[in-house]
């Protein structure tokens, strides 16, 4: 049976700048996640301008040992006003201790933040 394991990541748009808040984790039924299940990591993004906004959401995941195993992201824009929660899945394929890290740049080639990194750790462990 699959099932899906919700992080979400709250980010705000201020100025032209992302602020960030605190970092929470629902839907959690353990503190670690399976090797082999989905996650989905999400932020709630809010265009607080009066202009639109294009950004990058960008989403890495390390090994413990600082190796990148995931690398995903996907682009959009914003009107004024706008609110958008974007989602990348992730699936662990070995246990262990992970950091996930959440960039929203300007673009993928244009590599302006435009909110401070957040991190995450996640714990992965056996099937139960």
């Amino acid at each position: 049976m699959m099932y899906l394991v919700f992080v979400i990541l709250m980010l705000s748009l201020v100025g032209t700048v992302f602020a960030d808040s605190p970092i929470k984790m629902t839907n959690t039924p353990t503190k670690s996640i399976e090797v082999g299940k989905q996650i989905q990591i999400t932020a709630d993004l809010q265009n607080n301008q009066n202009f639109e906004q294009d950004f990058a959401y960008i989403v890495q995941i390390q090994n413990e040992n600082g190796v990148t195993v995931s690398l995903a992201w996907l682009t959009g824009s914003l009107r004024p006003a706008q609110s958008f929660s974007p989602a990348l899945s992730w699936v662990p394929n070995e246990t262990g201790k992970y950091e996930a890290t959440i960039f929203v740049w300007e673009s993928i080639n244009n590599p302006s933040a435009l909110s401070p990194t957040l991190s995450m750790k996640i714990n992965v462990g056996q099937d139960a």
